[in-house]
This record gives structure tokens, sequence and C-alpha cells, in this order.
């Protein structure tokens, strides 16, 4: 007869690992998995990409050869964030349903196919080079929401700005190394045809370069597989961030000026090259993410999205008095820091107020705000830039005036409205 002891009677007893403070211990989980291989697969695609769009803000070189001016500049900008404008929320949806991977490498081979197809536009006037720019909106939308969305889940939400942040610096590599290769492929003479199509081939191939990464990031990416949820006008109505938007809008709007308008400034100043603004630009951004990047998650969005509004505006005042190419530096800096913590801020504070499965749509309205800001700002720049020395006024000083006094006001509102309902800290 087997006797039982107390002791046998007593429940098995689990050997336990020693116990890790529970802060530390997960943070260094969450930064495991947040910052993975397919975190740094994801990196490595946008800053390939990113090297080509920045080759492209010599797109302005392009428009003045085929015989247009900073007029019609703004108006093809503008007039291609149509498209993007109306691709982002069927995007936004594609991708809550059937993951990143889709949408993101479908997008990158558009964007190769637009580039080259610049090659055979001869006119500035004519619908197809107006076409083309809305094709490459549309690519350049589906990239960027996908990433986005695609490393936002890596981390937990309230980890989210920080990640979108971390990959933005990619974007700003990207620029330094795109625009000085731009400087270098157009060098300091008149510029020619085969300088521009030039442009435009080596742009479409990094982004060729680009899609293997991409493929590589999203390679174990699960398919939501998202059973049939509530419609999209439904879910805006519910869950859309209120003044979050406007602050996109008019981010859109400041933000994207250098992109479009600094190559004819820089001439219109006698200034050759644009490559040092942008070097400096993305140094101060990718120092200014580095040093605030948990910053969100410690203070909320909302304080370092008026931070951000109020570096902008100084910003925009900064390059009147610039007349010579090293002062260039001063706006630079002063847009680095201001995009290094709006942007993420933006994106993150917009994302809070949807549900988690819904970051794709919530990443894309907010891109969509981005768009209609330069929908609304590249072609009043360009009408600006048009009448104001019919007027009798100094076009770049009164564009720089209206834009910063424009955002001013949406960055005095948004302070006022205080936060929308629903939406994070």
């Amino acid at each position: 007869m087997i006797r039982l002891t107390s002791a046998a009677l007593q429940p098995p007893q689990r050997h336990r690992l020693p116990k890790m403070p529970a802060d530390r211990d997960s943070h260094s989980t969450e930064t495991h998995f947040a910052y993975g291989q397919p975190f740094w697969m994801a990196y490595t695609a946008n800053w390939l990409l990113m090297v080509g769009v920045s080759l492209l803000f010599r797109y302005a070189d392009f428009v003045t050869l085929l015989g247009g001016t900073e007029f019609h500049l703004g108006w093809i900008v503008g007039v291609g964030m149509v498209g993007s404008l109306a691709m982002r929320l069927s995007m936004g949806s594609c991708i809550d349903r059937y993951g990143s991977r889709m949408v993101w490498l479908g997008s990158t081979l558009l964007f190769a196919a637009t580039c080259l197809a610049h090659l055979a536009i001869t006119s500035h006037t004519g619908v197809a080079i107006y076409a083309l720019r809305i094709l490459f909106c549309c690519a350049l939308a589906g990239i960027f929401g996908a990433s986005m969305t695609f490393v936002s889940h890596q981390a937990p939400q309230r980890r989210m700005a920080e990640l979108i942040g971390m990959l933005g610096t990619a974007g700003f590599l990207g620029s330094v190394v795109g625009t000085v290769l731009g400087d270098f492929l157009f060098g300091s003479a008149a510029v020619q045809r085969p300088q521009v199509d030039g442009m435009f081939v080596v742009a479409g191939l990094l982004g060729l370069l680009s899609f293997p990464f991409a493929w590589a990031a999203t390679v174990r990416e699960e398919r939501p597989h998202l059973p049939a949820g509530p419609r999209l006008l439904h879910l805006l109505r519910r869950h859309h961030p209120g003044t979050v938007l406007t602050v996109g809008v008019a981010m859109g709007m400041g933000l994207g000026l250098p992109g479009t308008f600094l190559r004819t400034y820089a001439a219109d100043l006698d200034i050759p090259r644009i490559s040092l603004f942008f070097t400096v630009y993305a140094a101060a951004a990718i120092l200014t993410r580095i040093l605030t990047r948990r910053w969100p998650e410690r203070f909320g969005t909302r304080p370092l999205i008026l931070l951000g509004m109020a570096g902008m505006v100084a910003s925009l005042l900064l390059f009147l008095p610039v007349r010579a190419e090293w002062q260039l530096i001063v706006p630079a800096i002063g847009f680095g820091c201001s995009h290094a913590v709006l942007f993420p801020s933006v994106v993150a504070a917009g994302n809070c107020s949807f549900p988690a499965g819904n970051r794709g749509l919530a990443t894309t309205l907010v891109l969509a705000a981005w768009d209609v800001g330069q929908l609304i700002g590249s072609p009043a720049a360009g009408v600006m830039l048009k009448y104001s020395e019919t007027a009798g006024l100094p076009p770049y000083p009164t564009m720089f005036l209206a834009m910063s006094g424009a955002l001013a006001l949406v960055g005095a509102w948004y302070a006022a409205a205080g936060k929308p309902k629903g939406v994070g800290p």
C-alpha cells in the first residue's frame, strides 16, 4: 500500500525564472519586436524610395524646361494631389482588410512606371502631365500609407508616434542623398532635356530597387481577415479626430512648400544648389526625432502638435532674410525640427480616435488631410507668386508672409478648440 505524505499531496511547484521589473521587461520586449528585421527592411525600402522622391525636388526644372512658370508648377502639383486624395480612404480600408503588403508592393511598381513615363512628356499644359502627376501621387499615397500602417502594428498604440517617427528618419536620410544626387546630375549649367530625363530614370530605378526590401519586410505579414464591418462613412462619422484633421491640412500646406518651390526661390536669388538646405533639414529632423522619440508617450501628442505648428510658422518667416546659399541653413533647421515633432504626433493623434483594427484607415485619413493641404497650398502659392508682382508686392516675401499667417490662425484655433472627444492626450 502506497502511503501519501502531506508533501506528496501538495500541488507541484512550478519553476520560476528570476523576475525582472515589469516596466523594464515590458519595454525591452516591445523594443525587440518593434525594431526587428521587418522594421529595418521597411526602413531601407523607404530610404531608397525617398532618395528617388527627393531627386524629384528638381521637378520645377522639368516644368520650367517645358515652358512653365511657378503658376503652372503650383497647379500641376496641386491637381496631382486630387488623385492621392481620392485613393487615400479606399486604400486605407484595403490595408485594414487585406494587409499592407499588396498595397505597398503595387504602389512601388506604379511609382517606377510613372517616373519612366515622364520621358514622353513634351508639354506643360497637356492632359498627360496632369494625369501622370495624379498617378505619381497615388503611388506615394499607397507606399507611405501602407509602410506607416505596417510599422504601427509592430508596437502598442502608445508607442505608435515613436515608430512612425523613427521610420520617417529614413525619409530624411533619403532627402540628403537625393538632393545631393540632383545637384550632381544637373550641375551648374543651364538645364537640358537629357538631365531631366536622367532624373526620372534614376528615380524610377530607385523605386524598383526598394521593391525587394518592401517584399522582405512584409513577407510574414498576416492578413487581417476582418469580417465585414461598419461602412466607411459610418466609421468616419463615429471616429473622426476633428480638429486634428485641420492641423493635418495646415501641415501639408507648410511642409509641402520647400519640396515644390524652394528650387524656384533659390533660382530667383541666383542660388544654384538646394542640397545644403535639405541636408541640414534632414540632420536637424533626425536628431530631433531621436531626442524626442519618447515625448509623445510621456507628454501626449497635443503639446507636441502646438510646438510643431509654432516652429513651422517661424520657419516660413526665416526664409525672408535669405540672400545667400549658406543662409538657407537657418530655415532648414526650423523646418527639420518642426517636421520631426509635428508629423508623427498628428498621425498618432488621428489614430487614437479609431479602433486598432482600423489603423490603415486612420493613417490614410491623416495623410489625406496632408494632401488637401498641398491641394490648397501649392496652387495658392503659385497664384500669389504670379499676381503679387502685378500688385506691386515682392512675390516670395508676400507668399511666405501669407502662408505663415494662415498657419498661425490654424494653430491658434487648434489651441483654443481643446482636445477633441475620443482623441488621446
